[in-house]
């Protein structure tokens, strides 16, 4: 090959690049300014209250919910193994008596495919057709779309909570909240992609 034909190659290269960069780049503002800044959904009652773990505030807004009779039942998803029920109750103050009842921890998931997976069969094996999802703002779009890929027939109502750390406006001068955000629209984007790739199950070779 010339050395010509090597530098068009290069620039060529160069400019997908630029191109790509720059795709990501403008999906990513678009990304940070589509974020919730409010629950929509506030009132209406669901079979479950799920929360993803990632962040004691997530958890205070569940039991919340399940307190005020927003969900028979309570799901803490992606819980870290060797946990259980009386120690996530005492680091949240909530009394074990009041909570064994109605409350279940999920321990299988370590991602949020995992935790779409995780309550997909818990929510099959209480016969639950609704529920009310509890995660971070930044991280509910990923979340509704694994979510409804595993349960494509059940009734999904988005709860965000805010989180004090994460700085919404003005991400770009907050390099925390840039590079968080940055990550999970990156991970959004890889979401989207991956059946591409991945079969499913059923048409998998046995």
């Amino acid at each position: 090959m010339s050395r010509a034909s090597l530098r068009r190659l290069a620039i060529a290269a160069m400019v997908a690049a630029g191109a790509l960069l720059g795709g990501w780049g403008g999906g990513l503002v678009w990304f940070a300014a589509d974020l919730a800044t409010r629950v929509e959904d506030g009132s209406t009652p669901t079979d479950a209250v799920v929360v993803l773990t990632g962040g004691a505030d997530r958890l205070d807004a569940g039991l919340e919910l399940l307190a005020s009779g927003m969900g028979r039942k309570l799901l803490v998803s992606g819980v870290h193994r060797g946990v259980d029920l009386p120690e996530l109750l005492r680091k949240a103050h909530v009394a074990p008596a009041q909570a064994h009842c109605c409350i279940a921890l999920g321990h299988a998931a370590d991602d949020t495919v995992g935790n779409a997976a995780e309550t997909a069969a818990w929510m099959q094996g209480e016969g639950f057709v609704s529920l009310r999802l509890v995660t971070a703002a930044y991280h509910m779009r990923r979340a509704l779309l694994e979510f409804r890929r595993a349960m494509p027939e059940a009734a999904i109502i988005a709860h965000p909570v805010f989180p004090d750390a994460f700085k919404r406006n003005q991400w770009w001068r907050w390099p925390g909240t840039a590079h968080l955000l940055a990550v999970e629209y990156t991970k959004y984007l890889a979401a989207l992609v991956r059946p591409l790739f991945i079969p499913k199950k059923s048409e998998r070779k046995p």
